[in-house]
């Protein structure tokens, strides 16, 4: 058994800020475990424009959603099975979160979340923040973007991240090298440098390897018990904290069949409740939208950065903090949903995407089976909030797409609209059609949400401590109250760096070292029968190497590891 200071579950977006900013303090010991392999020379992985073969394929943990009586019932949730998590597997849209976001986080609980204190951690970022470069601006994705101007009067934006806005459209800011579509993804700005170097001798990175159950003691967590692709098991000790940063899917997931989370689910299936703690798996968000298609005069200019290079954001209502209808235009014909109701893909296209930045929907997420190696069961209640208004935006998503698509230089690029077609025009028949094609932009977030001491429902308080329990945190966009009206991925990599000061600060016994609170009505009792100590500090044996150690241990082969 090797015992780090810290062992972080995930090398995702977070994990791999977290791993990289702890282990800057040479006497720190660190532990990443990641269940799937690395992304180190792997061209498929590193391309950007190569994201859309990922999904589905070997990298990909691929969840099913449940049942989605007023939505599509077979959207996929992909979540990567690789060194980077998300960051390696998705298209890289880079929003510095809104200050409205932040600051709705703030007054729902999360003291010290908000704009003011956020803000900075953008500019600590280590990804390559770029522009898309000018040799990826295609000729139609520009006359998208003059006709949106015109058609929807809002402004032409000049990098999203300059300033805070409401409306506007314009190419997206992406964490790549433009020079040579390179990801700079998390994994490749945080953690390669040190990888290359081997000069951090005191992070392990353990490959391929499936973390299944936390270990408890009492009310502390002090390890976590993983699975290599050999089938061995073992347990990697925490001696100061162990930090959670599997996503939203895997963290929840991971509590629960530890016994921390609601405890009549975890007995109805046989889990012994280590901690009751009714808000794991509880404000399932996403950031749900339809596509509207178009079949093109022709081949389009193939250049591009990663086919979705532009974007649209609208405020309908004066009173919104911020945009609340966006767009994705893809430079492809995006129609694996609308093929489903008979639509047929045109030769040549490109696609709209409306998009709900502030769903009102909120599902669940839980378990179906005491075997850990059994997905989880996702209801995102997709378009279920009382008063339609998810439902509404996509109607108004629709008509407001077909208004820049009547409008000139982008009208002269299009021959017809495929789906929904023209002789779709009534409110209700837009919004049957483009909730039966929704599909995600793969945003699954609040799981683990944090919030004040007296909300029942928070899973971590604002220091991102569970709540109730001792030497264990959650960082990865699980614990979102709410969603970004934004693509999240920056948020959540300001999650890990903030994530970083606060242990920091624990450590030193600055700021954040006051007591985790405990949940009103939540017990806690030990299911581990483990009784030996830690030592705060210790190392592995193994840990005497002048390079950063990397270690292979494969589960790739367990269905729904961990990533």
């Amino acid at each position: 058994m090797s015992t780090y200071d810290y062992v972080i579950v995930g090398g995702g977006t977070a994990g791999s800020v977290i791993a990289s900013r702890l282990t800057e303090d040479p006497e720190v010991t660190v532990a990443l475990i990641e269940g799937g392999p690395s992304d180190v020379d792997r061209p498929e992985v590193l391309t950007l424009r190569r994201w859309l073969g990922l999904l589905g394929g070997e990298l990909d943990y691929d969840y099913p959603t449940t049942e989605q009586p007023r939505g599509n019932s077979h959207i996929r949730h992909s979540r990567a099975k690789v060194l980077g998590g998300c960051s390696s597997h998705n298209t890289l849209i880079s929003f510095k979160p809104l200050p409205s976001d932040w600051d709705e986080w703030e007054a729902g609980g999360a003291e010290g979340w908000g704009a003011a204190a956020m803000d900075p951690y953008f500019g600590k970022l280590r990804n390559n923040i770029v522009p898309v470069g000018e040799q990826d601006r295609n000729d139609i994705a520009r006359d998208f973007i003059a006709a949106a101007k015109d058609a929807l009067d809002v402004p032409e934006v000049d990098g999203f991240n300059k300033r805070p806005f409401h409306e506007g459209v314009g190419f997206f800011d992406l964490s790549y090298h433009p020079e040579t579509n390179k990801r700079s993804s998390a994994s490749v700005a945080y953690l390669h440098p040190h990888i290359e170097a081997g000069d951090r001798p005191n992070l392990h990175i353990l490959l391929e390897t499936w973390a299944f159950r936390l270990q408890l003691e009492g009310a502390r967590a002090t390890g976590v018990h993983v699975r290599g692709k050999d089938g061995q098991e073992r347990l990697i000790r925490a001696g100061r904290e162990v930090l959670v940063c599997a996503g939203a899917v895997d963290t929840p997931r991971l509590l629960m069949h530890s016994g921390i989370g609601p405890r009549q689910d975890l007995e109805a299936l046989g889990l012994p409740v280590a901690h009751d703690l009714p808000g794991v798996g509880e404000n399932l968000l996403d950031h749900p939208e339809s596509v509207i298609v178009w079949e093109t005069d022709g081949p389009i200019p193939d250049n591009s950065a990663m086919d979705s290079d532009a974007g649209l954001f609208l405020r309908r209502d004066p009173e919104s903090a911020g945009p609340d209808l966006m767009f994705h235009f893809y430079q492809i014909p995006f129609t694996d949903n609308p093929e489903r109701l008979g639509y047929e893909r045109p030769p040549h296209g490109v696609s709209l995407t409306p998009n709900i930045p502030k769903p009102r929907s909120r599902g669940r997420l839980y378990l179906t089976s005491p075997d850990p190696a059994v997905k989880p069961a996702l209801d995102f209640r997709y378009f279920t909030d009382e008063d339609d208004y998810d439902g509404r935006t996509l109607v108004d998503g629709i008509k407001a797409a077909r208004r820049v698509a009547e409008t000139e230089p982008f009208a002269g690029w299009l021959r017809r609209e495929v789906c929904p077609g023209p002789g779709v025009t009534s409110d209700e028949d837009i919004s049957e059609y483009a909730r039966k094609v929704a599909h995600t932009v793969y945003h699954p977030a609040g799981t683990c949400r944090m919030g004040a001491a007296d909300d029942e429902l928070a899973v971590v308080d604002p220091l991102l401590r569970i709540r109730g329990l001792e030497g264990i945190r959650i960082a990865d966009a699980s614990v979102f109250p709410t969603m970004p009206a934004v693509n999240p991925m920056i948020g959540v990599l300001m999650v890990g760096e903030r994530a970083a000061d606060l242990i920091r600060d624990d450590r030193s016994g600055g700021p954040a070292s006051t007591t985790s609170t405990s949940t009103p009505g939540a017990t806690s009792t030990s299911t581990s029968g483990a009784t030996s100590t830690s030592t705060p500090g210790a190392t592995s044996a193994a840990n005497t190497s002048s390079k950063t150690t990397t270690t292979t241990n494969p589960t790739t082969t367990a269905p729904g590891g961990v990533a």
